[in-house]
């Protein structure tokens, strides 16, 4: 089977995409997906992504980790299929999904894509950890140093602790630079390293600054691959609504894999 596929990139969150609507792609095949996402022996990524049909909604997003397995909801993919539903022409310029962890909402301009996230229930804390769920499970470690931080090693440590089992969480670590502005860097879970970015990670790091440091919003956001911005409106309950993620999404390359 000759396999058309699609590259694409979110402030260096990088996934291989797949135009599955006519569901052709072997998504229980999780060796396979694995392997295509192997940056020596495959494509290369992050995740790989499938755009699918859907009755209720211009398309279906599903997502997958490098490890094969079908994950929780990714923020910059989220950001990256959007791209490449209106490189298809799923859309013109707003567009309205489905995804894993339910509905979500999505506009284009040439420079960036803004992708409105769940609503979130509120920071909390798990174990000894700030913990909150993004569409992904996050743990956040505050750090005056993000630089000497060991983000693989500490990373893999707490994903893998009993405070998170079984299913495990993502890592981030976050420095404050500005009044309004952060440095984040994510260990990510099924990934199992640091990633360039993460979408739902630095989300969660935002609203946990806004909480817990005072961080003024909407917050700018350095990663190692480029700069996001999330905007939300805090909620006296201690929820959150209208949370965006918004930064550029791009296409890396095409081409075709006999699997």
């Amino acid at each position: 089977m000759i396999l058309p596929f699609f590259k694409y990139q979110g402030t260096g969150n990088d996934f291989v995409m797949i135009d599955d609507r006519n569901e052709t792609f072997p998504a229980d095949d999780q060796a396979l997906i694995e392997r295509l996402c192997n940056r020596r022996f495959g494509i290369g990524a992050d995740g790989l992504i499938l755009l699918r049909n859907d009755p209720d909604y211009d398309f279906r997003m599903i997502y997958f980790n490098a490890d094969g397995a079908e994950g929780s909801m990714c923020g910059n993919g989220g950001r990256c299929i959007v791209r490449f539903a209106h490189d298809l022409g799923v859309f013109d310029r707003a567009t309205r999904f489905i995804a894993v962890d339910g509905e979500h909402e999505a506009t284009v301009t040439e420079a960036d894509v803004s992708l409105r996230m769940s609503d979130i229930a509120g920071v909390g804390k798990q174990g000894t950890h700030v913990f909150l769920n993004t569409g992904s499970p996050h743990a956040i470690l505050f750090t005056d140093d993000i630089e000497s931080t060991d983000v693989v090693a500490d990373g893999r440590a707490i994903r893998y602790s009993e405070s998170f089992s079984p299913g495990g969480t993502n890592v981030n670590f976050v420095q404050q630079t500005d009044k309004s502005a952060l440095y984040v860097r994510t260990y990510e879970r099924g990934v199992e390293d640091e990633t360039y970015s993460c979408g739902t990670g630095v989300t969660a790091a935002a609203l946990a600054a806004y909480q817990h440091l005072g961080v003024a919003e909407p917050v700018a956001i350095r990663t190692i691959g480029g700069n996001l911005q999330v905007s939300f409106k805090p909620q006296i309950d201690g929820t959150f609504t209208d949370v965006y993620l918004i930064g550029p999404a791009q296409r890396v390359f095409a081409g075709t894999i006999v699997i």
